[in-house]
């Protein structure tokens, strides 16, 4: 208890609550990272570095949901800090968890079975590109769950204030909609690649690349079911952040506040999708598979004939 005390002095900003959150959620994620990448990079070993992503999410998200709470010098008990939040708050929270938990333990569990992952059979081997890779991780962490770390801080007299009757707005239904889709999206996907593996594995077909189901329909659904995830997070969050009540309540004003309820939200799938289409996905693999396959017209005709993130519907 004596530590949370001294944490919440420490990153208490009065004219700033969302700040005050943003602050102890840094810690979190980079103190994870740190946790998990010093013995990693010492060892030359990916092995735990999903998982330790994994966790820089859930306690990111628990800290942004839990601290605020302890602020207000609200009790601490479940029931009484239920009764607290807005379910906004709750959703938010427990949809990006789920999507955490999945992918993390998918990505973990991949690379055991494997024994390696690809995408750091050389970087690990070079200390200072593979500290990036760590520190990169956090700030993904980081950058995809600020909208949350934003809604999470709001004071409930500000969400009875700002959002009248009804309670549920369009961006709710839109954006926990595009969560839910995406999803749904990438479970399949995943699911999909991975069954057609093992069944490679097993010599029961001898296909060198999956064109089956989703990736049939797109070459990267997995990538189109995360980027749509993340923008149904930031439409749900930005539906509230745009309130007037809900905005002053964080030290948001004007027109300032304005771009900050677009903005901040924004930041998540934007990021995403630069890191996905630039950086560490869609690059990597696609040169992997050129280098494998592109001397093949049936890949060839695969990667023209297909688009890149959106499925085909016919």
């Amino acid at each position: 208890m004596a530590f949370l005390t001294t944490l919440l002095k420490l990153t208490s900003n009065p004219l700033s609550p969302f700040l005050s959150n943003l602050l102890p959620a840094v810690l979190a994620s980079y103190s994870v990272q740190l946790l998990f990448g010093i013995p990693s990079i010492a060892t030359a070993k990916e092995t735990f570095y999903d998982l330790a992503g994994g966790f820089s999410f859930l306690l990111t998200l628990s800290s942004s949901l839990f601290l605020p709470a302890l602020r207000r010098d609200a009790p601490i008990s479940l029931d009484d800090a239920l009764s607290t939040w807005n379910w906004r708050q709750l959703a938010l929270t427990g949809a990006a968890a789920v999507w955490t938990l999945r992918l993390s333990s998918y990505l973990f569990l991949r690379v055991l079975q494997k024994g390696h992952d690809s995408r750091f059979d050389v970087v690990k081997h070079q200390p200072r590109r593979f500290f990036i890779f760590w520190m990169m991780q956090a700030l993904w962490a980081l950058v995809c769950l600020t909208p949350i770390i934003a809604v999470n801080c709001i004071h409930p007299a500000a969400f009875k204030a700002g959002l009248g009757v009804p309670e549920v707005l369009p961006s709710d239904i839109l954006g926990f909609g595009l969560f839910g889709a995406g999803l749904v999206i990438e479970v399949v996907a995943d699911y999909q690649k991975g069954r057609w593996y093992g069944e490679k594995v097993r010599k029961v077909h001898d296909e060198l690349f999956i064109t089956r189901g989703l990736w049939g329909r797109c070459r990267f659904p997995n990538y189109s079911g995360e980027i749509t995830v993340w923008t149904g997070i930031a439409i749900a969050s930005a539906g509230v952040l745009s309130r007037g009540p809900i905005q002053a309540s964080l030290g948001w004003h004007g027109t300032s506040g304005q771009l900050k309820a677009v903005i901040l939200p924004g930041i998540a799938p934007a990021f995403v999708s630069w890191l996905l289409l630039r950086v560490s996905g869609v690059p990597l693999s696609e040169r992997k598979y050129d280098k494998l396959y592109g001397n093949r017209e049936d890949y060839q005709r695969w990667r023209r004939n297909t688009p890149l993130l959106v499925p085909k519907v016919f």
